[in-house]
């Protein structure tokens, strides 16, 4: 009996709040601008024939139309063009970092000569014979 008691305090709340909520319309349209509502409403939703035309598809084996084909090879094309310019630019970027890595290795060879022939040179002759300016 008691358990009948608390389920019947429970709904009763909830049924008069449904009763309640049931009057008052939707706050989410304004009164004065009910035209634009509809106006809205007709830019998403679209007549039933064009709906069911929408949903109907070609068969898996039926032929394609020209311009679904040429769509789908504009796609593959644009496609393929975006990829073989993200690979081009790719490219430069790794020959120009190559370049860089390149000249810095150089200069770092060149500097590590001058200054093994600096320390190792005496100033007074040639370090070998062949050398030796021919006068």
């Amino acid at each position: 009996m008691a358990w009948s008691h608390t389920v019947l305090l429970t709904l009763l709340p909830t049924v008069l709040i449904l009763i309640v909520l049931a009057g008052v319309e939707s706050a989410a349209v304004k009164d004065g601008k009910d035209s634009e509502a509809q106006g809205a409403s007709k830019r998403v939703f679209m007549p039933a024939s064009d709906a069911s035309n929408f949903f109907k598809r070609r068969g898996r084996r039926s032929p394609k139309t020209y311009e679904e084909y040429y769509a789908e090879q504009r796609m593959k094309m644009a496609a393929n063009e975006r990829r073989s310019e993200h690979y081009e630019e790719q490219n430069n970027e790794y020959e120009n970092y190559l370049e860089e890595e390149r000249d810095e290795q150089n200069e770092r060879t060149r500097e590590k000569n001058e200054q093994w022939r600096e320390f190792n040179y005496d100033g007074q002759y040639p370090r070998y014979p062949h050398h030796r300016r021919y006068v």
